[in-house]
């Protein structure tokens, strides 16, 4: 479904939308210890009983509860931004997607973080995920859990081409010249998808360079950073593993799923992916459906350079935490929240649900390191990383990289990012449709 953008802050057009929308009771006339509601992504169940653990620990003062949001991050926003619009009362904490974050916080819809919170948020905190919960300077929600993409690799084919990446860095050139030397293919997410603005951004960061110029500016103002030596360099790179057959025929619809099955199978060699992957495949080898000779086979390293000798900036995902701006317990809901994101609770929630901790001393945990033996890379990993571009207008910018930079096979670094750039230009002044 197409939307016009037009020339006008965020906060209108989601209010906009109020009318839309049956207000939701608040909680009036609540007698003793007040419920506290948390709004929770899907998972296994691991922020049900983080719940339970700190509806425990408030002895009697508050209990938490949860709400499950829709399974995609797209419809999380859109339940999340209509009720808030609404001023719903009902929503003390919510596990937020870091891109929708400003989107949020510019209409003033999270409750503004006391200073000794964000000053006990931000402690021990790694970079990645302070930076995706920062917006206009200030710390607007907590860091609970931070996601970053690995180099998975085949040790037999990297091995092959005379490569450690455990070691020494290795570059996309590397990697895909290794694919194609040895007739193997590259697991990159390649589908019309969230995942596919995952990769460019990482590219464009990882090149020195930023989609968005100016974020935090007005749609009509924003300056785009793809028509640049760091947009060209991703360019190449998406449109050279498209052209050349390195991703593999599924390569336009290959999501993270797709992605692992193409690694985990004979012509697998190097993948960018989240640390599921991990826990994934052994699911599948202790259930006999792959050999223990694959997990033999896997190694992991950090996300590849763009530029040799220049760090990568791996991608960034995960939760923060956001306290309802029109909550009746502010005051308690930000404790709760500091509850949830102890480092012990994180170092739980990565050893069972497979998320890994924005705290870096859950990583000390044994049983991290026990459920994942990368946890250290993974921890490196998140001090390098690079949120997607932070703005209310991420859903225009997200969806505008998507229309232009699909199919892989299609992208030219001597077009591209100018026709990227016109495309998601127009859109932001309302001058054009996505």
């Amino acid at each position: 479904m197409g939307v016009h953008v037009r020339r006008r802050s965020r906060n209108l057009a989601i209010t906009a939308a109020v009318a839309l929308v049956l207000p939701l009771a608040a909680c009036a006339g609540e007698s003793g210890p007040p419920t506290l509601i948390w709004y929770i992504n899907p998972d296994n169940g691991g922020q049900v009983e983080i719940a339970r653990r700190c509806t425990d620990a408030a002895a009697g003062r508050y209990t938490i509860t949860t709400e499950v949001l829709p399974r995609d991050a797209a419809s999380q926003r859109e339940q999340l931004a209509r009720r808030l619009a609404a001023h719903d009362s009902s929503i003390d904490i919510m596990s937020l997607d870091p891109p929708f974050i400003p989107e949020l916080a510019e209409p003033g819809f999270l409750a503004p973080i006391p200073d000794d919170v964000a000053a006990k948020a931000s402690d021990g905190v790694v970079q990645g995920a302070i930076d995706g919960a920062t917006w206009k300077g200030k710390l607007v929600a907590i860091p609970f859990w931070a996601n970053t993409q690995l180099l998975w690799y085949r040790k037999s084919v990297a091995e092959k081409a005379g490569l450690d990446p455990s070691t020494t860095p290795v570059t996309w050139q590397q990697i895909m010249d290794a694919a194609r030397d040895q007739d193997k293919f590259l697991g990159v997410q390649g589908a019309k998808a969230e995942s596919l603005t995952v990769w460019i951004n990482a590219l464009v960061e990882s090149a020195g360079g930023h989609i968005l110029e100016n974020p935090e500016a007005p749609a009509d103002e924003i300056t785009l950073g793809l028509d640049t030596d760091a947009g060209r360099a991703a360019a190449d790179i998406v449109g050279t593993i498209g052209r050349d057959g390195l991703g593999g025929p599924g390569l336009p619809t290959a999501d993270e799923n797709a992605t692992m099955t193409v690694f985990q199978g004979d012509r697998g060699s190097f993948m960018v992916n989240w640390p599921f992957v991990w826990s994934a495949t052994n699911a599948a080898v202790a259930d006999g459906t792959l050999d223990q000779s694959l997990i033999d086979d896997i190694g992991w390293a950090l996300y590849p350079q763009v530029t040799e000798g220049t760090d990568s900036r791996p991608p960034y995902g995960g939760i923060s935490l956001g306290v309802g701006a029109f909550s009746n317990h502010t005051d308690f809901s930000f404790e709760a929240a500091q509850c949830i994101v102890a480092p012990e609770n994180q170092s739980y929630y990565f050893a069972t649900n497979g998320n890994p901790p924005a705290s870096v001393a859950a990583y000390d945990d044994p049983q991290v390191a026990k459920a994942f033996p990368m946890a250290d890379v993974i921890r490196e990993s998140l001090e390098q990383a690079a949120p997607r571009p932070q703005t209310p207008y991420y859903n225009e910018v997200s969806i505008g990289l998507q229309e232009t930079w699909h199919p892989p096979i299609s992208v030219n670094p001597d077009t591209t990012p100018q026709e990227s750039t016109d495309f998601i230009t127009s859109v932001l002044r309302g001058e054009a449709l996505l």
